[in-house]
């Protein structure tokens, strides 16, 4: 089980499965977890509060793109997760770099959120593809 797996229980959002979804739950977790210890231990408030909001919106975004009412607004939640994602692998590369985080540790969350990166990549072009379909059809 990877670190994504860990703490998720199935259904948090009470509908089918949704892998996108549940990972970008388990990586907010993940980036809570982060914000308190640097917090508290490294005593460091301004990366850590950037890398806490960039983090845990991809999370919301992908909820709110879960009940969008179109598949433009789907793919345009989507794309701000995946601006997001991007946003958060910053802070976390600038707080390595820094000295505040370990490689390890910087290895370890910079993964789980190019996986979730990939992940939303991927559902942005096919939708996207999807979409450009569509209207090539009408």
């Amino acid at each position: 089980m990877g670190n994504l797996e860990r703490g998720i229980k199935k259904g948090v959002w009470g509908m089918k499965e949704n892998v996108v979804k549940d990972k970008s739950l388990a990586f907010a977790i993940r980036i809570v977890n982060l914000y308190k210890m640097l917090c508290e231990k490294k005593k460091e408030f301004v990366m850590s509060k950037q890398v806490l909001e960039a983090g845990t919106s991809i999370g919301a975004n992908v909820a709110e793109a879960v009940c969008a009412i179109s598949k433009k607004e789907f793919l345009a939640k989507n794309f701000i997760a995946l601006k997001e994602c991007s946003e958060t692998k910053y802070w976390l590369e600038l707080l390595q770099k820094t000295g505040f985080i370990t490689l390890d540790e910087y290895n370890s969350v910079f993964n789980d959120c190019d996986e979730l990166f990939r992940l939303l990549t991927a559902i942005t072009k096919t939708t996207r593809e999807r979409l450009k379909n569509e209207e090539c059809a009408q």
